[in-house]
């Protein structure tokens, strides 16, 4: 499987009904606040300018207007109310107050102003009135009323939003996918390999854009399908796709989503999901990870009210409570179908189970075609070999590497991606980045190199391991060096001799600096715990052992069978915990002593692998199958491997 191409990063669409991402974005609470106090200063700044505009005119008493109107020098003077406005000679502006009710002229004769002084002096009277008027008058008290209103209004805005914000918390945060939308589409196209899950999809696909042909004939497309696979397989993207080719809308959630502190709110936004995508039918429902909240319920953890059980539980009342025309669909991914509630499992649910599997060698290079599309490559470019020097990649990690290998051209500021490019992006995804500026001391960098060469010698005599493809003994990630075997074909089975071959192959390195230097450092510890590991999985998971014998006592990863919740104790006895411990002593002891024999037999070629990691730090496969002929070590080829007997 592959992971969806890059595109352009544009909202979905929202199909009929709500969706997440129709909603306005809110504007913070300071924000709001800081806009509210600009306003208000600005409405402050206008009013002062408005009432204060007439301080920058002198202000003159009656006494002087008087006598100026006398001695000539005033030429108008208007009347707006009790307020005067006069008028210069020299075209100065003043101002002035007469007595209230009481005209002007009878209160310039008071002081002593004759009437053929006042002959000489202009005289206008305006009617009080207008904009400035009415704002001056009402302003002192209508301006501290609007503000205080707006203060209300904006302090019940945010209440107000803050209960929606409650009323919404129980609603379903499903991203949803528009049919239409074409920069989000996936079909079956942009999926290679996984070609049984997408037989097995295809009937859904062909229910949503004709139900009627099922209905007629009564039978009823199953209502739930499980997606099970390792990590990066392409669950999610398979599911897409399925909506994709059908042309319905797509609510993918994660099964954490669902899952909150506050009792309810996983039910509540179950609920709504479902009652979303009825509007929207037909249309898919995706709940990626969905081990989440749907694990075995019963453990005794939550306490009183588990919310996670609560959701499961609606969960199970909305898939089991469809209608056979609803024609919605729910699809749920997850890596760990083991932990999953026996109730989701049954029929009426998630009654089909997809199981995807990793690409094999066809279906890595169809992966590879996909992720090239838009990265120019170098006339070099050979995908078979990539293809072939990948297994146990999954669609996510072929993805990464397609991308580490153009990171790395851009970096050398080439144009296009090479195959030496695809090469080193293979060990860099697999063991991580090199580690230039670790730089080892002479005597580090012999031990590493022994270290190394004894694991590639050990692979090479040993007739079940895989072959050696590359040898290096510069640092990647937190290997100092590494040890690159591939098989010459993907393989879905181990045996029990190539189980023993590993162990001895990881041993290896061990026994090199054991024999060469009669001391051990630290550098084997992650060999120590891998053989050790696959060991007692021989013995307790694969029934390789012939005195425990064919019985299953650990689960995957070591957990116990029983009691998926709290780990019990007591699972097996005492006895035959020793007796486990015994043989995987055995088999640990067994591979030490074949490892040791190889090394001490081929010590000279051990030597020679050496010598020649310490001058050049990285043999490749050819120049090392050089070295194993020069001291006798016939290369394994892929006829050998294909005419090896059956353990």
């Amino acid at each position: 499987m592959e992971t969806p191409p890059n595109h352009s990063p544009k909202s979905p669409k929202t199909p009929r009904g709500r969706g997440k991402l129709s909603l306005p974005p809110r504007q913070p609470f300071w924000v709001n606040f800081g806009s509210t106090i600009l306003i208000f200063l600005l409405l402050v700044s206008l009013y002062s300018f408005l009432s204060d505009r007439g301080e920058e005119t002198q202000v003159v008493p009656l006494s002087q207007l008087a006598s100026d109107i006398t001695s000539g020098s005033v030429t108008s003077v208007k009347v707006s109310g009790d307020d005067l406005t006069i008028i210069y000679q020299d075209a100065t502006e003043k101002t002035s107050k007469k007595e209230p009710g009481t005209a002007l002229s009878d209160t310039l004769s008071n002081y002593g102003v004759t009437a053929e002084s006042l002959k000489s002096v202009a005289i206008s009277i305006e009617e009080e009135g207008g904009f400035r008027f009415w704002f001056l008058s009402l302003a002192p008290f209508l301006l501290p009323l609007l503000l205080i209103g707006f203060f209300l209004w904006f302090l019940s805005r945010q209440v107000r939003g803050a209960g929606m914000q409650a009323f919404t918390f129980g609603q379903s945060k499903a991203r949803v996918i528009d049919p239409n939308d074409k920069n989000q589409r996936v079909t079956f196209k942009d999926v290679a390999g996984a070609k049984e899950a997408k037989e097995e999809l295809t009937e859904i696909v062909d229910f949503l854009k004709n139900p009627k042909k099922f209905l007629d004939i009564g039978a009823r497309i199953p209502k739930g399908i499980l997606l099970m696979g390792a990590p990066g397989t392409g669950k999610t993207l398979l599911a897409r796709a399925v909506a994709g080719e059908a042309g319905v809308p797509f609510f993918s959630i994660s099964g954490s989503e669902f899952v909150e502190m506050f009792v309810g709110v996983g039910a509540s936004r179950v609920r709504d999901l479902f009652k979303l995508a009825k509007k929207a039918a037909p249309a898919i429902i995706f709940v990626d990870e969905i081990d989440a909240v749907g694990r075995v319920r019963g453990t005794g953890v939550g306490g009183g009210n588990d919310e996670r059980e609560q959701t499961l539980n609606q969960i199970l009342v909305e898939m089991d409570g469809f209608e056979p025309n609803e024609k919605v669909i729910v699809m749920a991914a997850t890596n760990r179908p083991d932990v999953l509630d026996p109730a989701l499992l049954r029929p009426g649910r998630f009654d089909r189970r997809v199981t995807i599997d990793l690409p094999d060698r066809g279906d890595r290079e169809e992966i590879l075609a996909i992720h090239t599309r838009e990265k120019p490559l170098g006339e070099d470019v050979n995908l078979k070999v990539i293809a072939e020097r990948t297994p146990g990649f999954s669609g996510a990690d072929l993805y990464s590497l397609m991308n580490e290998g153009a990171i790395l051209a851009a970096r050398e500021n080439r144009k296009q991606v090479t195959q030496y490019d695809l090469i080193r992006s293979i060990e860099k995804v697999m063991l991580g980045p090199e580690r230039k500026s670790h730089v080892m001391n002479k005597k580090e960098k012999e031990i590493t190199a022994y270290h190394e060469g004894g694991h590639a010698l050990v692979s090479s005599v040993l007739s079940y391991a895989d072959p050696v493809h590359k040898i290096s003994i510069i640092s990647r990630g937190r290997a100092a060096g590494y040890t690159l075997k591939l098989p010459f074909e993907d393989k879905k089975m181990q045996s029990k001799r190539e189980f023993l071959d590993d162990i001895a192959s990881a041993l290896g390195g061990y026994v090199a600096e054991e024999l060469t230097f009669g001391d051990i450092t630290t550098g084997p510890h992650n060999d120590l715990q891998v053989a050790t590991a696959l060991a007692r999985d021989m013995v307790t998971r694969y029934g390789m052992s012939g005195k425990v014998g064919a019985m299953a006592l650990e689960g995957e990863g070591g957990r116990a069978l029983f009691g998926r919740g709290i780990p019990e104790r007591g699972e097996y006895s005492e006895k035959m915990s020793a007796e486990i411990d015994g043989e995987v002593k055995r088999i640990m002891d067994e591979a030490h002593k074949r490892a040791t024999d190889i090394i001490t037999k081929h010590r000279d070629a051990l030597k020679a692998i050496a010598r020649k990691l310490t001058e050049v730090e990285t043999i490749e496969r050819e120049e090392f199958e050089k070295i194993l002929v020069l001291h006798g070590i016939e290369p394994k080829r892929k006829l050998d491997i294909e005419h090896q007997p059956i353990a």
